[in-house]
């Protein structure tokens, strides 16, 4: 399941020309979820029009719990799939709190066009 929502959600990331997507396996190191994401928008627009287009795509697979937080803001938005963390940055917003340095050892960088393969 949690590859089937991973899918999902580099797939609607590259639909929308998310920025810089990284996912990081988090299996051994947390019981939070079992993979993370982190992307950037370009702007605060995109950065609320990329969670707005991912929270459809899920709700319309079938996903009921999905939560976000953050979107009164659009500097960093938090999306819990479940299985999947996402965490949708403006770019300079993501370099002030530099998540992926504190996951850095399961950083997995990724092209979001590989998401048709997982």
């Amino acid at each position: 399941m949690a590859e089937k929502i991973l899918a999902m959600v580099e797939e609607s990331l590259d639909d929308d020309q998310a920025i810089d997507v990284k996912v990081i396996p988090l299996a051994g190191k947390t019981d939070i979820a079992e993979y993370m994401v982190i992307a950037s928008g370009r702007s605060a627009r995109h950065v609320d029009a990329t969670t707005e287009h991912l929270l459809a795509k899920l709700k319309r697979a079938g996903l009921r719990d999905v939560r976000s937080e953050g979107r009164e803001n659009k500097d960093w938005v938090l999306i819990d799939a479940g299985h999947v963390i996402v965490h949708l940055f403006r770019p300079e917003v993501r370099v002030y709190y530099d998540l992926e340095k504190l996951w850095e050892s399961g950083v997995v960088e990724r092209d979001v066009n590989e998401a048709s393969t997982v």
